[in-house]
């Protein structure tokens, strides 16, 4: 049986400057904050500190013309967030040209893998 954690995959980061970037762990933040509907929660089930979670959501707010997140304030009725119109969009972009970059380089990653060495004939 083959070892699924050996299969190749491509994890991209598109590096726009020196500071502005996207990649998988912002794209997967943008994910969770949609589905949970708050950064603090997004950021504890990626196993980030509340604090680095909303560092990334400023930094992705303020890479794009429009913010990618909208958030509230706590209080008696608790604080949320929200992912914009924009934010649905980039993720949407972000996600597609994944898809599409490892389908082009689906048989390059396969001549790779076929080069790996096998550990279990290290043992």
């Amino acid at each position: 049986m083959e070892d699924s954690t050996r299969r190749p995959r491509v994890r991209i980061r598109i590096v726009f400057g020196e500071a502005e970037m996207i990649g998988p762990g912002k794209a997967e933040l943008l994910e969770r904050i949609d589905r949970c509907g708050s950064i603090a929660a997004a950021g504890r089930e990626m196993g980030m500190s509340y604090k680095r979670a909303w560092e990334l959501v400023g930094t992705l707010n303020a890479m794009f013309r429009a913010p990618l997140v909208e958030s509230t304030r706590g209080g008696p009725g608790g604080g949320g967030a929200v992912l914009t119109e924009a934010g649905r969009e980039v993720l949407a972009l972000y996600r597609a040209f994944e898809r599409e970059a490892a389908e082009a380089g689906a048989a390059r990653l396969e001549a790779l893998h076929a080069r790996l060495r096998d550990i279990s004939e290290e043992r």
